[in-house]
């Protein structure tokens, strides 16, 4: 799978049909959520290889004050790169209503941008986390059963899960990830790196294969 500008983030021939809609919110969608974009969508095909679940997987990122059409930062290109993302074809888009109304989840960079989302979709409460908030949420909710939800409504279903396990957790500072912008190329290798290990726990549920789940042999 791969995202570019012109697919919004589907891969090669995926079909128009339901999708599971993850958004990334930071700041200048230069560093941070881009990272975590192409990241994703590495996953993903990994975890899902071939099977035609993974062209039902629309992944977007997005900045509250982007400017549309900017590449990725060089520092956090070559993070990306050593983490096996790509950032071929990518370009900065602006955070809006539409794209936070019709995101099954949205995982944002800080507890700023996630005020930010809901502040254009008010709404959307129960599917918008900052990714630190998402990733050790996903260690106290009940995720049972969650893989075996088919993946185009599986993101909206953890998204609600995610939501009843917040009362089991306080928030705080340790929920915002550091912008790097500016800062040194070791600085966006850790920012990067600490995207990744969030972005692990969460992966791990939305892109478990439904078919392979039921096609395993049934234990003795």
């Amino acid at each position: 799978m791969r995202d570019v500008a012109d697919t919004g983030g589907r891969s090669p021939g995926a079909s128009y049909g339901p999708l599971v809609r993850l958004l990334f919110v930071c700041t200048g969608n230069i560093c941070r959520s881009p990272v975590a974009e192409r990241l994703t969508l590495a996953q993903a095909s990994r975890a899902l290889g071939d099977s035609p679940e993974l062209e039902r997987i629309e992944v977007r990122s997005a900045g509250v004050q982007a400017t549309p059409g900017s590449r990725i930062e060089p520092h956090s290109s070559r993070a990306l790169h050593t983490l096996g993302g790509d950032a071929a074809e990518f370009r900065a888009r602006r955070l809006t209503a539409e794209l936070a109304a019709s995101a099954d989840l949205v995982l944002t960079m800080t507890r700023g941008h996630r005020e930010a989302v809901l502040g254009l979709n008010p709404r959307g409460l129960r599917r918008t986390f900052t990714l630190a908030e998402a990733a050790d949420l996903a260690g106290l909710a009940d995720l049972s059963g969650l893989g075996l939800t088919p993946v185009d409504e599986r993101a909206r279903e953890l998204g609600r899960r995610l939501d009843a396990a917040r009362a089991r957790r306080q928030a705080g500072p340790a929920d915002d990830i550091a912008d790097p912008m500016g800062q040194r190329a070791a600085v966006h290798a850790d920012v990067a790196a600490r995207i990744d290990r969030a972005l692990r726990p969460l992966a791990a549920v939305l892109f478990t294969s439904v078919r392979s789940r039921l096609a395993a042999p049934v234990p003795a």
